[in-house]
């Protein structure tokens, strides 16, 4: 009896042992397996950016830049605390951090603690000034972005008391301009073209903006006049041609077509209220004919009032390298715009394709007899061609393929038939424009990998009502939201006088 108690105490003390050695492996496991989900977590994570303007993320040109990287970006924040927009580069440079996936270095120093650090530093990339600024070291070859470089700040308020305010921050513009220039090494040339009466490429002309904006990625413009060259010379492998208001002579289409044939790139803006024949017959042997008319849509702006307006409203087609990431966001076209009639069966035996970047949205018509004042006649043609779908904008390529995936040297243009939509007035208001020239100029110097969306601006949130929609509005406004407390007043009046 004695031996059967003490057996089993030792039994239940080996299972106490057992369950004891059970817990331990369980909570070593749970531990294990912490570490490892929290391991991985740190490894391999994902962000996302939920903010209405998308302002902590990266457009899709820089991610794809930075895919390219082959070599290690060193990025050296010389910032003071008291600068305006340090949290912002702080943030924006963590977004380069992880985007980079390991590519990108960044270390902070505050010149006015760590004195010695930034003298050492500051003597290696020869900085000269005091002002807060990024290095960045790429191979051996460096460049400096300063803080004004980064941001416009609104100092109207110093009178009343108040600090500076970053009226507009463009870090993302100016540090990928620069780490550009240095994976890059030299700027690519862009030539523009003159003698036409064209916007000149001065610091306040009407396409200021634009030219500011294009150099920002790493491209150099240079004028060309044609009457001074014996041909385009070799350096230049795209040149930009912006609303000439006289035709080009003879002797310039000659030098014009040469180019194209030894596989030139172009990107032509016209002006519909330019005469510009000879411009318009070489366009047509591509298989795009400009035609002699101007872009119309009557909008309703009350019960019985219609007004008519010639500033076209039109949406980018997904279809083309260029237009790939503006697929469906919409432009304002201001002034003038004509119709293209693209007849890519006719030029195809000749290895062109032609294709449609642009159209106008639905409602507006082309109109040839443009200077008429008859509104009678003017409805009428709404009405009759308001649904043909109409082209503003396309891209021409001679010797290509029609795979991206194939790289085969061609010969390629865009036009668009307005010229108007990239000047200074314009651009200001609509940040697509910049992105189309962008992804137009890109394309034509075969740097497909940096087409995208340019940093968002932030803007109001706004509505956009169709014209069915502003008609039920009216309807909620005038006649049911009277109506709901007329019902229940007499509702309650009938029961009180029951």
């Amino acid at each position: 009896m004695a031996e059967e108690i003490k057996q089993r105490a030792r039994s239940k003390k080996i299972h106490r042992v057992q369950i004891g050695f059970n817990v331990l492996a369980q909570i070593a496991l749970i531990l294990f397996l912490a570490a490892m989900v929290n391991s991985i977590a740190f490894k391999h994570y994902k962000r996302w950016d939920f903010s209405r303007d998308q302002k902590y993320a990266l457009s899709d040109k820089t991610k794809r830049f930075l895919k390219t990287l082959k070599g290690k970006m060193r990025v050296t924040i010389f910032f003071s605390p008291n600068t305006p927009i340090a949290a912002e580069v702080q943030n924006l440079l963590t977004e380069y951090q992880y985007t980079g996936n390991g590519k990108i270095d960044v270390e902070h120093i505050d010149p006015e603690r760590n004195l010695s650090r930034a003298k050492e530093l500051f003597d290696k990339y020869k900085v000269v000034t005091d002002e807060s600024l990024l290095v960045l070291d790429y191979e051996g070859r460096n460049k400096t972005v300063k803080a004004s470089e980064m941001a416009d700040i609104d100092q109207s308020g110093m009178a009343f008391g108040e600090g500076p305010r970053v009226a507009a921050f463009k870090g993302e513009q100016a540090i990928t301009s620069a780490m550009m220039d240095l994976v890059e090494g030299k700027k690519k040339p862009l030539a523009y073209v003159l003698g036409h009466k064209e916007p000149p490429l001065l610091e306040n002309s009407a396409i200021s903006v634009l030219k500011t904006f294009i150099e920002n990625e790493n491209i150099r413009f240079q004028e060309l006049n044609l009457f001074d060259v014996d041909a385009v010379p070799a350096e230049m492998k795209a040149i930009v041609i912006i609303g000439p208001q006289y035709d080009f002579s003879d002797r310039e289409m000659k030098l014009l077509r040469d180019f194209w044939d030894k596989q030139g790139r172009i990107l032509l803006l016209l002006d519909p209220a330019a005469r510009t024949p000879r411009l318009d017959a070489f366009l047509n042997e591509l298989g795009v004919k400009v035609n002699d008319d101007r872009l119309m849509v009557f909008l309703r702006t009350g019960i019985q009032e219609l007004a008519l307006t010639r500033d076209v409203q039109a949406h980018f087609l997904g279809d083309s390298p260029i237009t790939k990431r503006l697929a469906d966001a919409q432009a304002l076209f201001f002034g003038g715009t004509s119709s293209l009639t693209l007849e890519p069966d006719r030029v195809r035996a000749a290895n062109i394709r032609v294709e449609p970047l642009i159209q106008s949205e639905k409602g507006y018509f082309a109109e040839t007899d443009y200077n008429t004042d008859d509104q009678v006649k003017l409805q009428a043609d709404a009405k009759r061609n308001r649904n043909t779908p109409l082209t503003i904008g396309a891209s021409i390529e001679k010797g290509g393929s029609a795979d991206e995936r194939v790289q085969v040297n061609s010969s390629r243009l865009v036009v668009v038939s307005n010229a108007t939509f990239v000047q200074d007035n314009a651009i200001t208001q609509d940040q697509q424009a910049l992105d189309f020239v962008s992804g137009s100029v890109n394309w034509l110097l075969s740097r497909e990998k940096l087409i995208g969306i340019a940093p968002k601006i932030a803007k109001p949130l706004t509505f956009s009502l169709s014209e069915d929609a502003l008609r039920n509005f009216r309807w909620i406004v005038l006649v049911l939201m009277p109506l709901i407390p007329a019902v229940i007043g007499t509702v309650v009046w009938w029961q009180r006088r029951v």
